[in-house]
């Protein structure tokens, strides 16, 4: 058999990319000359090409992948279209066992996963079988920690008779078996400030010896008083969730006589839960409780049986310890990947894969492809982005993120500080230590617009100075990035690169930016020299510590302890995910999955769904060396890092979770999707994409022109051979966006601070009519703009086109109804919030086009008010006219025999005045010879009305009305 070399496949390709200017391992690991040959024996996985590339596949639509995967499924093909070749498969066995060389992972008893499904084949490799192998001998060096760092010269190789495209190792580097980092600074250096490097973690351990942790929650009050889980009922089922727990397992010390089931159940009763925990394992090399994660395995458990405590948990150990085994995280995962026993429908890790793969190389290839598999089984990955600040514990100077950890196909999770009003005087970044009412707090407190309106859109649902001291616990006043980082003197806390301190996040750059990410309008780009763009982490975050730490067992499970990390606030997602595919099971979908397209939609179509972290940072980009001490050595600040900024960024991601509006915008993305696999389900996107960032129209419809700007500016838009022009303007600061308007649709949402922000103007909004295969271009000050998010946005009706000096809001004045399950005659869930004085009603009525016409008649024809009037849609009471709540109120209902496809408008009546307005202009009063539109577009099926003849003060939220067609099915959890 002849060899053929590997690319890109020696050990520093394996372990250093991006850490070390050396060029051999000698060099880069200090390591003494000559090498010492290795003695122990490894495991060593293969992997193999896939028959066919899912690339297209899982880059399609949610929903095309999900009848896809099915269809495959069913027909039992999944893995013969998208596994390795079975002859491929059986060849490289047969080369192996011709070589002596012992395959694991058969059977299924030794920790390992072997199959042509999962591509993968692994062995057992003694130092002569690693130099029969792979062409190279290996070697060890005695003078480090855990029997050596086990290594090899040159490039590996394999026989000509396997087709392999990966390789993996079954080992986990440990402290003083990483590479010595070269300064890539570029000689940036910093100064740091005194004090905490980031507003709102001072309550945080600020040295070794002092504890000022103020907050300890258990993980299901924070998923319920400050993410707004959608089912907080302990007694529903919800999914299974797998955790990643290389090595330990449900391991407890040999001495304990109590089950690892009665520590756990024990727990759960002392964060409020009666019912007994269900969990699995799966270990069968072994668990060790000295050599796993103990402590994270209950951080874990923790959280999940707190978050849902009505999901049963697995427990992966991966490989263990037994048998020559390392149990790295790779191992478990695959296992959880590949358990179809039990199915987990997501799997979190708090785990990181620390080896840094150079692209290209067979390591870097086999991580990604591992995670292609979770995608293919149609499992969510909660993956923690690590708990090092932007430095991710390399010394090289630069951001730096986890390459092997940072899959596209996998859920990335950052984290947060949570800081609650009791807590907040507490820590001098919020409250201030001079000037108290110039603080963050006391602006707050004493009812500060500017400050409120910031602090609502990361989540503040209540008015700062109403709230009891009872209460005060239950209130986020702030999130911000979780950085703990402090400079007292000439010394920093925590230790750098030891202690768990801040989120990690930041680019990628080995790889390209996901397509999910591009179609949201990013373009991640590094800090670092070169400005490199690539895959930007987290995807999302939540609650880390700081300010507010986890109840959860200690490491033995005997007691309770406090944690923190990003790895708190992955098994949180999780919990969160298992949720939603729990309510997606109840409305007729297939499990999430891997969907973070869809997260990414939920963003832009529903921006109230996340909480918009905007302070902060996680700047700790250092070099070893120089004048800070920390811990035993000394290091440098480089001031490499990122910091929180409105909308997605490189610390938190697209925000932390209200769960409830994010399960709703969910659902309402995957019916949509699900539609049109339907017969009926054919319905025009509002807009067509022609390439180049050029849009037609999709449909003959009436279309609203929003004008969203800080300036005067001149509006222009061109549908088809007509041209709409209109001056408008500028926005008032406090005019209402949509995350506002959708945070307002929320029970509990506080009414004063509805009221604060009444009778902000918006732009000008002007309508017209565009037909089918128009071409809709938009300038603004003769500046042609373009639609970056169109593509998410538009099958929801609206699109924001944007240029440097405003942004037009492009939308329908309908609603669609895409019902769960295309299903006809459902009920459909009304939300409404008044900021109007005056009293109002509201009527929705069914017509027959996106124009608005009914049997023939156009809006504002003679007969249209009772052809609409005849065409109601009646509450579930029977009435046709619902009636506004009163001034900065809430309410709901339902209204009935609602059919897939509907095309649904709406008009307001101001009973007070006795004037009509209708959601089309040409119906409604003329200023100047202009129609007036009354009606104002904000998201996901939600409008806002200006109730006063003739315009009024134009703050369109004086009736503000959302239609939701799926959260009244199945059981009804998120209505």
């Amino acid at each position: 058999m002849a060899q053929v070399q590997l690319p890109n496949s020696t050990f520093l390709d394996y372990t250093s990319y991006g850490m070390t200017d050396a060029t051999s391992v000698a060099a880069a690991y200090g390591l003494s000359l000559p090498a010492t040959p290795a003695w122990q024996t490894i495991n060593v996985a293969i992997t193999l090409p896939r028959v066919n590339d899912p690339t297209a596949l899982l880059q399609s639509d949610w929903a095309t992948r999900q009848t896809t995967l099915k269809a495959l499924g069913d027909a039992g093909t999944l893995w013969s279209t998208y596994g390795a070749s079975q002859t491929d498969f059986n060849a490289a066995v047969a080369t192996l066992q011709s070589m002596s060389i012992p395959v694991l992972g058969l059977t299924g008893d030794d920790g390992y996963i072997s199959s042509a499904a999962s591509r993968t084949i692994w062995m057992q490799l003694t130092p002569a079988h690693f130099h029969l192998l792979f062409g190279t001998p290996a070697y060890q060096s005695a003078s480090l920690q855990d029997y050596g760092l086990y290594y090899w010269h040159n490039s590996l190789s394999l026989p000509d008779t396997i087709h392999a495209t990966g390789v993996w190792f079954d080992t986990t580097p440990i402290w003083g078996q990483y590479p010595a980092t070269s300064d890539q600074s570029g000689g940036a250096v910093i100064t740091p400030a005194q004090g905490p490097q980031s507003i709102g973690n001072a309550l945080s351990p600020l040295s070794q010896d002092g504890d000022y942790r103020e907050s300890n929650v258990s993980a299901g009050d924070i998923a319920d008083w400050y993410y707004n889980f959608p089912l907080t009922d302990q007694t529903i089922p919800t999914k299974t969730i797998g955790l990643v727990e290389p090595g330990i397992g449900a391991a407890l010390p040999p001495s304990f006589t109590r089950s690892f089931q009665e520590l756990y159940d024990a727990f759960r009763r002392e964060v409020g839960i009666t019912t007994s925990g269900e969990y699995y394992l799966v270990a069968p090399n072994g668990q060790n409780y000295f050599l796993g994660n103990a402590g994270e395995r209950s951080l874990d458990m923790g959280v999940v049986a707190s978050a849902t405590p009505g999901s049963r948990i697995g427990l992966y150990a991966g490989s263990g310890f037994n048998n020559h085994a390392n149990s790295s995280s790779y191992t478990a995962f695959q296992q959880a990947f590949w358990d179809e026993a039990n199915n987990p429908s997501v799997v979190s890790s708090s785990f990181s894969i620390f080896q840094q793969s150079a692209p290209g190389s067979p390591f870097a290839v086999a991580a990604h492809e591992l995670f292609v598999d979770a995608a293919l089984r149609n499992i969510t990955v909660s993956f923690a982005d690590n708990d090092w600040g932007s430095s991710w514990n390399f010394g090289n100077g630069l951001a730096n993120v986890a390459n092997n950890s940072s899959s596209p196909y996998a859920l990335i999770i950052g984290g947060t500080s949570l800081t609650t009003l009791e807590a907040a005087p507490r820590d001098h970044t919020v409250s201030g230590t001079t000037d108290t009412a110039g603080s963050l707090y006391g602006l707050a407190m004493a009812g500060d617009r500017a400050t409120l309106w910031r602090l609502m859109e990361s989540g503040l649902n209540v008015l700062p100075s109403s709230v009891s001291v009872e209460d005060a616990p239950k209130v986020a006043l702030l999130e911000s990035v979780w950085n703990t980082y402090t400079v007292t003197g000439s010394r920093l806390y925590p230790i750098m690169g030891s202690d768990v301190a801040a989120g990690d996040g930041g680019v990628d750059t080995s790889q390209a930016t996901p397509w999910y990410q591009t179609a949201y309008g990013l373009t991640p780009t590094s800090v670092n020299p070169g400005h490199a763009t690539g895959r930007g982490t987290p995807d999302v975050s939540a609650n880390a510590g700081g300010n507010m730490f986890y109840i959860t067992p200690t490491a033995n499970m005997t007691g309770i302890s406090w944690d923190d990390g990003t790895s708190a606030a992955a098994p949180l997602w999780a919990s969160l995910i298992a949720q939603i595919d729990t309510v997606f099971a109840d409305q007729g979908l297939p499990d999430l999955g891997f969907a973070n397209d869809l997260l990414y939609q939920a963003s832009a179509i529903a921006p109230a769904a996340f909480n918009d972290v905007t302070y902060g940072n996680n700047v700790s980009s250092f070099l070893y060396g120089g004048s800070l001490a920390t811990g035993t050595y000394s290091v440098t600040l480089t001031g490499y890092g990122y910091y929180a900024a409105p909308g997605y960024d490189l610390t938190s991601g697209l925000g932390s979770p209200n769960g409830t509006l994010l399960a709703r915008a969910l659902t309402a993305i995957a019916h949509e999707q699900m539609a049109a696999h339907l017969p009926s389900g054919d319905r025009p996107d509002m807009l067509t994409s022609t390439g180049g960032g050029l849009w037609t129209s999709g449909a003959d419809q009436s279309l609203l022109y929003q004008a969203m700007a800080s300036d005067d500016a001149g509006i222009s838009v061109l549908g088809g051979g007509q041209a709409t022009s209109f001056h408008s303007g500028s926005a008032d600061l406090y005019a209402w966006t949509s995350r506002l308007a959708q945070q307002s649709l929320q029970p509990d949402f506080d009414a004063a601070l509805v009221r604060l922000f009444d009778g902000a103007a918006q732009g000008h909004v002007a309508q017209a009519q565009v037909h089918a295969g128009d071409a809709l271009l938009v300038a603004v000050n003769a500046g042609l703009a373009s639609a970056p998010q169109a593509s998410l946005t538009g099958a929801f009706g609206f699109a924001d086109f944007i240029t440097d000096d405003a942004a037009v809001h492009v939308a329908r004045p309908v609603a669609v109804a895409e019902t769960a399950g295309g299903a006809d005659d459902q009920t459909a869930v009304v939300r409404l919030r008044q900021n109007g004085a005056d009293d109002v009603s509201i009527t929705f009525y069914r017509v027959d086009t996106l124009s608005g016409s009914i049997e023939g008649l156009a809006p504002g024809s003679a007969g249209y008010a009772e052809k609409a009037e005849g065409r109601a849609y009646a509450t579930v009471s029977g009435a046709t006219h619902i009636d506004g709540p009163g001034y900065g109120a809430y309410a709901d209902t339902l209204i009935t025999h609602v059919d897939a496809g509907d095309i649904i408008a709406m008009r307001l009546t101001n009973e007070t005045s006795g004037h009509i307005f209708w959601g089309f202009a040409q119906a409604n009063e003329s200023v100047s010879g202009s129609a007036v539109g009354h009606l104002w577009n904000y998201g996901l099926n939600t409008w806002g009305f200006e109730d006063i003849y003739g315009g009024g003060d134009r703050d369109y939220n004086d009736l503000i009305v959302q239609l939701d067609f799926t959260s009244s099915s199945g059981h009804g959890w998120l209505a």
